[in-house]
């Protein structure tokens, strides 16, 4: 056997099952900072903090996917970092911006929140084997997070108003019961370009990092509300689809069918 065949049939070193857990490391790194940075008024920066640790979120999965380097262990970590950084942080953030106008009510609004993402959380975990893989059931917790941590990046003065407030707690709560809906967002995981038109999606995303990198308050913004929005969009999609069957199978009409 050649030295390059002995090589290839090496079984993987073991630093390389390491590395996911490193991006999930520099994931909980960066929700702790994020609840930091809130609890000193850089609302700002925490939420881009909480955006970053959406992204280490992202790549830790992929990672650990491209390098065969899954594991039950791995798992369970980055469920329990997801729930610092997209639990936790956010309603720190979400309270140190304008919760605090309603002391009683915000905090348990944050609270629920929080129950419900490791409710999320906890469902993913025994779901995921059984489910279908192009969509989550009820919105990820990351996607919630982003929805708070961009709002608050693309307005990062604290809220002076009640009413105003008022709305943001509204917002929680939805974000809180939209996590343990059964609603259907999809997942990305079957994307694959491959299959696709390559130059049209690489140039759709070359264009929308031009538009992140330009107006990045803005479009973050609008990227959190558009998946948000897509989880109703899919149900009334489904809704229509499970309509049209049936008034296309609908008997003839009696009268009209003895006409004819």
């Amino acid at each position: 056997m050649t030295r390059a065949a002995r090589a290839s049939t090496k079984p993987p070193r073991r630093g390389i099952y390491l590395l996911p857990s490193a991006f999930t490391v520099a994931n909980v790194f960066c929700g702790f900072y994020a609840i930091i940075s809130s609890i000193r008024g850089d609302l700002g920066f925490a939420g881009i903090l909480i955006g970053v640790a959406i992204l280490l979120d992202t790549l830790d999965g992929r990672v650990a996917r491209f390098a065969n380097a899954s594991s039950e262990f791995g798992r369970e970590f980055d469920s329990l970092a997801d729930q610092v950084s997209f639990g936790v942080a956010p309603m720190v953030l979400a309270y140190a911006w304008g919760l605090s106008l309603w002391p009683r009510l915000g905090w348990l609004a944050g609270f629920l929140f929080v129950i419900c993402g490791a409710m999320r959380l906890a469902r993913f975990n025994i779901q995921q084997s059984s489910t279908d893989k192009r969509f989550f059931v009820g919105l990820p917790i990351p996607a919630a997070a982003g929805m708070v941590a961009s709002l608050v990046y693309r307005f990062p003065e604290p809220i002076a108003l009640r009413n105003v407030a008022l709305g943001l707690l509204g917002l929680v709560l939805l974000l809180a019961l939209l996590m343990v809906s059964t609603l259907r967002y999809y997942s990305f995981k079957d994307f694959d370009i491959r299959r696709r038109q390559p130059h049209l999606v690489i140039l759709f995303l070359a264009l929308l990092i031009i538009a992140v990198f330009t107006h990045p308050q803005a479009m973050l913004l609008a990227m959190a509300s558009t998946y948000l929005a897509s989880g109703f969009v899919l149900k009334a999609w489904s809704l229509v689809s499970r309509a049209r069957p049936s008034t296309r199978s609908r008997p003839a009409d009696p009268v009209n069918a003895k006409d004819a």
